[in-house]
């Protein structure tokens, strides 16, 4: 899940009569913490924005999600309500959500907030829609996940976690079948005595006690 942090910027903008006037703008950046957010916003308008600028405020935005429709780039923001049932109690909770549409006016925002809800599981309202005053939005895009800093080098995928100890177990296995079969050499089975053969032989005392009657 996405986390938003909404970035007011502040810099010099020249209007149409060529003249500078001082403007405050917000954008909306993924990042994973204000440090990322403040670092990111300056790296992407740094190339936008002609002259200095002043990052003044960023806080954490409520929005959960954006839709973007490549026609138009004015965003609007719905309030997205819904009903879902306690895990615990049973009882019935209301859901309230923000969500961003790119949108020419209201009306094509609540349509297209609709058609990009439509696999939703359960019913929503959209009782609430606002022109936003959001001049653009960075997302994060896959060069930007390239640029992601590696994981610690003392720490492995799970999936070769799982291989390695896989590994380790076969060979434990192989080990104690091994240990198994030096015990079963050097403790050869004894042989079995037949019953059968053991009364075909005389017995020593019946055959002294005949000679003495003789």
């Amino acid at each position: 899940m996405r986390t938003w942090f909404l970035c007011k910027v502040k810099y010099a903008k020249e209007n149409e009569q060529g003249l500078l006037k001082n403007v405050s703008e917000q954008y909306l950046i993924d990042a994973v913490s204000f440090t990322e957010a403040e670092a990111r916003i300056y790296d992407m308008l740094g190339s936008v924005i002609r002259g200095d600028f002043q990052v003044t405020n960023i806080s954490k935005s409520n929005i959960v999600d954006v839709f973007f429709y490549d026609d138009i780039d004015v965003w609007h923001k719905c309030k997205i309500t819904y009903v879902v049932a306690d895990a615990d109690s049973g009882k019935e909770k209301k859901v309230t959500q923000y969500m961003l549409v790119t949108a020419h006016d209201v009306k094509e925002a609540y349509d297209r907030i609709h058609e990009s809800l439509s696999n939703m599981l359960v019913t929503f309202r959209v009782p609430d829609i606002n022109e936003s005053p959001i001049v653009e939005i960075f997302p994060y895009e896959s060069e930007d996940e390239e640029l992601l800093p590696p994981p610690p080098s003392n720490l492995k995928p799970v999936s070769e976690v799982k291989a390695d100890q896989a590994r380790r177990d076969e060979a434990r296995a192989a080990s104690k079948a091994a240990e198994m079969e030096e015990e079963d050499e050097d403790y050869p089975e004894e042989p079995e005595i037949n019953e059968e053969d053991d009364q075909d032989e005389p017995d020593i005392q019946d055959m002294d006690e005949e000679d003495e009657d003789r």
